[in-house]
């Protein structure tokens, strides 16, 4: 690997993991177009979709940890929901991770694709106002949906190398009436129990680059931490509107890799 190769993976973890501690997400939603389609373009080097997904595993790990610290230091960050949702998302993040080497990359793009589009529908529903100003762990959950939405995410996060975070939000925001603030911590620490188990699930079947992940995860640990701190501080509408509008470039344009290459 050349050094404008891993300056350039190191500066894309940065930005990732930014947005990842800013509005929640584990970065995927950004770093899987990140790395697929800049270094090529910058004629740095490239990395193919299943190297991609272990590099971007890897770097959801790291943005997720960092982002989970700083939002359970701000105390916005549902205990019990973190718990049950971390392991149910954990064990379907790892079946998903051993099991994505046996799926071709043409798959692993349509299924982050059909994730970015079900989370962006899931950005039109309006969150809830009911719950706002209470203690997060006071905020009452169905078990049943704990486990069953973020086991499901896990094990579509689990082939395509993502968190799952950029479509647990939504899930914890419009479905189960999470507050948004809450939502992004407690994304957060769901997100980064599953990615640890896919990670596992990845690097033991050969599909993670160290060399390339080191990089991406060396930007991205001052980058979640700064995301993180920012997040605190600005209004839940533009946090939502940031949120939105990624996950919309990023559907749109693996929706155009998938259909037309």
């Amino acid at each position: 690997m050349t050094p404008a190769f891993a300056l350039t993976l190191a500066v894309l973890g940065f930005a990732g993991a930014f947005v990842a501690g800013l509005i929640g997400v584990g970065g995927a939603i950004v770093m899987i177009p990140l790395l697929f389609y800049v270094p090529p373009l910058l004629a740095v080097g490239s990395l193919d979709i299943k190297m991609v997904a272990g590099v971007t595993m890897a770097q959801v790990l790291a943005a997720a940890l960092m982002g989970t610290r700083t939002h359970w230091q701000g105390a916005m960050i549902h205990r019990r929901l973190a718990l049950w949702g971390g392991a149910a998302m954990a064990l379907g993040s790892l079946a998903g991770a051993v099991g994505s080497r046996h799926v071709g990359g043409r798959v692993l793009l349509l299924v982050f694709a059909l994730m970015a589009t079900a989370a962006l529908l899931l950005m039109f529903v309006k969150p809830t106002d009911a719950r706002r100003g209470m203690s997060p762990d006071a905020i009452p959950f169905s078990r049943a949906a704990a486990v069953g939405f973020p086991g499901g995410i896990g094990v579509l996060s689990g082939l395509v190398g993502a968190g799952g975070a950029f479509l647990l939000l939504p899930v914890l925001v419009g479905v189960m009436q999470v507050p948004v603030r809450v939502g992004i911590g407690t994304s957060l620490a769901i997100t980064g129990a599953g990615a640890l188990a896919g990670f596992v699930g990845k690097l033991s079947t050969g599909q993670v680059p160290l060399v390339a992940a080191a990089a991406v995860v060396a930007g991205s640990l001052p980058g979640a931490r700064l995301g993180a701190l920012v997040s605190l501080r600005a209004p839940v509408g533009v946090l939502r509107a940031v949120l939105w509008a990624l996950i919309l470039l990023a559907a749109l344009r693996v929706w155009a890799d998938v259909l037309f290459h």
